[in-house]
């Protein structure tokens, strides 16, 4: 049971969305989870910062101004950055789901969604990292 935990307080978990609040109930749910988490206001800010350093996980919201959500999950891919990738959303819009799928990502959540829903997306999500979990 220790070293799942150590292995946990190792993941580093991307947030990504252009609302301050969001990012910061994101940030402070996967803080109290023992993520390490970095929070990003736009895709591109987040790309940016993969010159430097490469999270396990990233959650991304679909609508931004900018980049948006599955843009930043195709450029991950056209990169061969095999990151998992969970999407979230505010809208109800049915068509979401299959484009989440077809953008590769391991989950789709829409807001607002329970801590518990986003916690276990982020297990799948690290259970599918290249390494094979944590």
């Amino acid at each position: 049971m220790e070293r799942i935990r150590a292995a946990v307080a190792r993941a580093r978990i991307a947030t990504i969305d252009d609302e301050a609040p969001v990012r910061v109930a994101l940030a402070r749910l996967l803080r109290l989870a023992a993520y390490e988490v970095t929070s990003f206001d736009s895709g591109e800010a987040f790309l940016a910062s993969l010159a430097v350093s490469c999270p396990d996980c990233v959650i991304v919201d679909i609508h931004m101004p900018g980049m948006n959500g599955f843009e930043v999950a195709n450029r991950l891919r056209a990169a061969n950055i095999d990151l998992p990738v969970v999407l979230i959303t505010a809208s109800d819009d049915a068509a979401l789901d299959a484009a989440a799928r077809a953008a590769g990502a391991v989950q789709l959540l829409r807001k607002p969604f329970p801590g518990d829903q986003l916690l276990a997306a982020v297990a799948e999500a690290l259970a599918r990292r290249p390494s094979g979990g944590p």
